[in-house]
């Protein structure tokens, strides 16, 4: 190891070199695929908030004489049907598409764990009752039951967030109950329940922070689903109104220009493409991190 003079005179050691490269080797085995998907999706992330700042045109802005004009220096990513910038377009659009998606995510986390948790824990009818419910819903394919919502409810933003996080809440809900279930048989539970405890402080104390931990590790998985139902319901034309910068909208409004202007849908589907590839790699790492089972099988 290497000495340095430090400001005073004093002789300090100094790090060795490969310890660098040894810290992202140790990252690097201990996140794998997760740390990748993590760096891009907080690029994506921090570029959609900062479309307003980076983006060179306005997404809305109209240029007819450069309608369709291919990727260039001037046009990173060339231009639409109307002369609009599909650059400045697809970083606005990721607001649109990330915000949906988070949102819904926790609107089906919070009543997913609230309806969940009462099932496994009180069982009997209370149990019966509301995952019978749930059994209804997980009868309609999410993107179907997600439709069926958004229909009844009117199309725009709001509504499209209350449309795909209702339609992910009975798989929240299963997998509460299923972890519930399982901790009720864990010793510490049972002690708490024969000293006395209420109901409420063993749900808080003992039951809550210890589902947590699988519980995320699915809504990170689940977070690729959300933005992928808010995008196909965009496409649909059920979510956002038309001219909005939005992935969903800009692949559907560019799909009849697949063979004359490849661009237009391409550089969207492959930011939604690359968003949902990086999330689910992060769920995989967060799985194997944080999943006890799993932890237990890479030893």
């Amino acid at each position: 190891m290497a000495t340095t003079k430090s400001g005073d005179g004093r002789q300090v050691l100094s790090p060795p070199l490969q310890s660098r490269p040894n810290l992202l080797l140790r990252l690097w085995r201990t996140w794998d695929i997760a740390l990748p998907g993590a760096f891009f999706f907080a690029f994506i992330l921090l570029a959609s908030l900062l479309a307003s700042t980076i983006a060179p045109r306005d997404p809305g802005q109209r240029d007819i004489k450069n309608r369709l004009k291919a990727p260039s220096i001037e046009y990173p990513f060339g231009t639409d049907e109307i002369g609009r910038d599909v650059f400045s377009r697809v970083l606005h659009g990721g607001r649109s598409v990330l915000g949906t998606g988070f949102l819904a995510l926790a609107l089906s986390f919070v009543f997913g764990l609230a309806i969940g948790i009462p099932g496994g824990y009180l069982g009997g009818s209370v149990d019966v009752l509301l995952m019978r419910c749930m059994d209804i819903m997980l009868s309609f394919p999410s993107i179907l039951l997600a439709i069926l919502v958004v229909t009844t409810l009117g199309t725009g933003p709001g509504n499209l967030v209350i449309a795909v996080g209702v339609a992910q809440v009975p798989v929240f809900a299963r997998l509460a109950r299923a972890v519930v279930l399982l901790l009720m048989s864990q010793e510490y539970v049972v002690a708490a329940r024969a000293l006395g405890a209420k109901d409420p402080a063993i749900v808080q104390r003992h039951i809550l922070p210890n589902m947590l931990p699988p519980v995320l590790v699915h809504a990170s998985a689940m977070l690729a689903v959300t933005i992928s139902s808010a995008t196909a319901l965009n496409f649909l034309g059920l979510g956002v109104e038309t001219g909005t910068p939005d992935w969903g909208m800009m692949i559907a409004d560019g799909q009849s220009l697949l063979f004359d202007a490849a661009h237009v849908p391409f550089f969207p589907g492959l930011c939604l493409t690359l968003t949902v590839l990086s999330v689910n790699f992060i769920g995989d790492g967060l799985r194997d991190r944080l999943d006890p089972y799993m932890r237990n099988q890479s030893r």
